[in-house]
């Protein structure tokens, strides 16, 4: 159900985009947001710091594609919040030592902390990565390609990165118990 909500948004801009259009879809999708923000808060009583992020994201870009009737402003939309995401992630790592990665996740998993460092190292260049990878597909096709990148290239690089992390961290975990306290082979 989290899953479903996490991509509501999404979901519901791709399918208005078929029906409607880009700015059709670009204010389907800032209510969307505004819905699954209300739907949390009032069925959990908060809300995550990152989805808070993307509201403002889409209310701002989604705002401006909407008043100057461009659809550049939403295409920036993706790049703009991978770039935020990792951004936070570089900066906690860099400035204020500290693995926001482990922060959230640390009470599920026990990992090393060269692993736990990795990990940060490899989700701030992936968002890197996406920001750019978003950007391009934005500016070399047509806005029926970006739209379909968006919901199926973005979640499917997405799902194979988590796929390949899991494949990473299996040296590390063991049958739920505590990872070696020393990092087994890490290069």
């Amino acid at each position: 159900m989290k899953l479903l909500i996490d991509f509501f948004p999404i979901i519901l801009f791709f399918a208005a985009f078929k029906v409607w259009g880009i700015y059709a879809a670009t204010a389907v999708a800032i209510v969307a947001t505004i819905a699954q923000i209300a739907y949390l808060r009032i069925k959990t009583g908060k809300v995550e710091t990152m989805q808070w992020l993307s509201l403002g994201v889409i209310v701002l870009f989604g705002g401006a594609t909407l008043i100057a009737h461009d659809e550049n402003f939403i295409k920036w939309k993706p790049t703009v919040l991978y770039w935020l995401m990792g951004g936070a992630l570089l900066v906690g790592l860099v400035l204020f030592k500290k693995n926001f990665l482990k922060s959230l996740m640390g009470a599920q998993l026990q990992l090393p902390e060269p692993v736990w460092t990795t990990l940060n190292w490899a989700w701030t260049g992936f968002f890197a990565v996406m920001g750019v990878l978003n950007l391009w597909v934005a500016y070399n096709f047509d806005t029926d390609t970006w739209v379909n990148f968006k919901m199926f290239g973005g979640m499917g690089l997405m799902l194979v990165f988590i796929v390949g992390q899991a494949f990473y961290l299996g040296r590390y975990l063991k049958d739920g118990e505590q990872a070696p306290s020393q990092e087994r082979g890490h290069e």
